[in-house]
């Protein structure tokens, strides 16, 4: 089945179509924060204006507002063609990518920037395995649970300063590397994935 890939949850923006297990077409820009501006057109100049029977989409964790561009034009397409809309993780489509780059590698560490000072932080082993859930940690206590582990992301820039002996690779999620994921990790939900508590909090009711 033909699949468009869509990843908006970094810097980077990306699509890529898949089928056979082989990416037919592919597309990948670093845009910072001109998702909502880019996104369409890199669809439309895709194959057959990127149409397809199934659309994969970036649920984050990641930026807020990459993260919600993304998913909405996933169900926006899947709505207006009749498609299937589901999701994966940055931070598992970063692992199977690490892997696939650095066979030798039997363990890693994905490290995102968050916010306020954090980072989205999960561990996999080879060649696909999470080891726990995502956290959103401080720079120092990510470091900590690296264990020696590599780290790959554009959130290693936070900690590279704590530890110039670690082994960090900066980079950031691919649309065309969904080519990696086992079915299991691209069958999420098509809705976000914060990582973290929202910063806004409801008024109290008055009793």
């Amino acid at each position: 089945m033909r699949t468009l890939v869509i990843e908006t949850a970094t810097a980077a923006c990306s699509v890529a179509l898949l089928e056979g297990g082989a990416v037919v077409a592919a597309a990948h820009e670093v845009v910072g924060r001109g998702h909502a501006e880019r996104l369409v057109p890199m669809i439309a100049e895709l194959s057959g204006g990127g149409r397809a029977p199934r659309i994969l989409v970036d649920c984050g964790p990641g930026s807020f507002t990459g993260v919600r561009v993304g998913i909405a034009a996933a169900r926006g397409l899947a709505l207006g063609w009749g498609s299937e809309a589901c999701g994966f993780s940055s931070l598992a489509l970063l692992a199977a990518s690490g892997f696939a780059a650095n066979p030798g590698w039997t363990s890693l560490a994905v490290v995102l920037e968050g916010g306020h000072g954090e980072v989205f932080m999960q561990a996999f082993d080879a060649p696909l395995t999470p080891l726990g859930a995502l956290a959103s940690l401080k720079p120092e206590a990510a470091l900590a649970l690296l264990a020696g582990r590599p780290a790959i992301g554009n959130g290693i820039r936070f900690l590279r300063p704590l530890d110039a002996e670690a082994m960090l690779v900066e980079a950031l999620p691919c649309a065309a590397d969904a080519v990696l994921l086992p079915s299991a990790l691209a069958a999420l939900p098509s809705r976000p994935i914060y990582g973290r508590a929202p910063d806004a909090r409801p008024l109290a009711v008055p009793a």
